[in-house]
């Protein structure tokens, strides 16, 4: 199937010119005949990659408590928007929604949306959750008009990038074209936009759709109140550097090898998606996933695990680690909080 989408892809180049990379990475993940997400999603331990809600359910169960927690701060509203953005195969608002039994009110409150564009991963959430859960192909369909709690988890990561290199003489653009015997190579073009200084050598992306999600979720909690939390690997800094990779089978490969075939990830830009979103009027801060982990009580909750099934201890202890260690998503992954003004919700106190 990948190679009906590289023929397509080069005989598009062949005679339109180049792709940029965010070109690329758009037809791979989302083209209907043989993107990635369109036909073959792989995720856990079997699959291509694996997140955070499939390493452990204490992932989920906390993230639906920082849910109750921030409704609760929000003034416990009598109906209220529960959206998740790129919600895998389910096991994320599964767990949330489990965890939230100890709040019948929260869940009476709650109309729960999900926003998908694959369907063979809406067909898998369809199977895992409960009646009365509603599908949406972007935020702009969920209905506005009242307070949003919204969790979106390594959704950034798969939006597309634009990238830059900065050559001797400037900067270019990287782009996607064909050698002379028409593989997919990657070339440089003039750049059309002007950017900041940097070393010759250096690699510089900009997401327009990172920044676009950022400005959209502030927009809608700026206007109708609430909290979102975008949860990726990333930086929490502004910095410079080519992330972009494939993955198959839990192992990097070559991104121009098999179109279609390959998750196709890039770094989170959580400046610059907070800086959208405060333009649009909503406020933003950032934890990594370690701190606000330990801060919504994973610690705790680990040590009720383990008096539960104290056999399961050694894979608690493992699933613990993967979660906060530092050198395992802990440190890496981070927690941005978008929110309406006027409140702090739980967690961010001192972000």
């Amino acid at each position: 199937m990948s190679a009906g989408l590289r023929e397509r892809l080069a005989a598009q180049i062949a005679q339109t010119g180049p792709l940029t990379v965010a070109q690329y990475m758009t037809a791979c993940l989302h083209d209907p005949q043989d993107g990635y997400y369109a036909t073959r999603p792989a995720l856990g331990e079997d699959g291509d990659f694996i997140t955070a809600p499939l390493v452990s359910q204490m992932f989920g169960e906390l993230i639906g408590v920082w849910a109750m927690s921030a409704w609760q701060a929000m003034g416990a509203p009598s109906r209220f928007v529960l959206v998740e953005m790129g919600p895998g195969d389910g096991t994320l608002m599964n767990d949330l929604l489990r965890a939230a039994r100890l709040l019948p009110t929260f869940l009476e409150a709650a109309d729960v949306w999900l926003v998908e564009t694959s369907e063979p991963l809406a067909a898998l959430q369809a199977a895992r959750l409960p009646d009365g859960v509603r599908w949406a192909q972007s935020l702009d369909e969920v209905p506005g008009g009242q307070p949003v709690v919204l969790v979106a988890n390594e959704l950034l990561d798969c939006l597309p990038v634009r990238q830059f290199v900065r050559t001797p003489v400037g900067w270019a653009e990287q782009v996607v074209g064909l050698s002379d015997d028409r593989r997919l190579c990657f070339g440089l073009v003039p750049a059309p936009i002007a950017l900041p200084d940097a070393r010759e050598g250096v690699v510089y992306e900009r997401s327009a759709a990172q920044e676009a999600l950022g400005a959209a979720i502030g927009e809608r909690l700026a206007r109708d109140g609430g909290a979102a939390l975008l949860i990726d690997y990333g930086r929490d800094q502004p910095g410079f550097g080519d992330t972009l990779q494939a993955l198959v089978r839990h192992e990097r490969v070559d991104p121009l090898a098999s179109p279609g075939e390959a998750d196709l990830t890039v770094h989170a830009d959580f400046p610059a998606v907070m800086a959208a979103a405060r333009k649009a009027g909503a406020e933003a801060a950032i934890l990594t996933q370690a701190a606000f982990l330990a801060r919504a009580g994973i610690g705790e909750r680990a040590e009720a695990l383990v008096r539960a099934r104290p056999d399961k201890a050694p894979v608690i202890g493992r699933q613990l680690n993967r979660l906060v260690g530092g050198d395992q998503m802990g440190e890496l992954f981070k927690v941005c909080c978008i929110h309406s003004p006027g409140w702090t919700p739980p967690a961010f106190e001192e972000a």
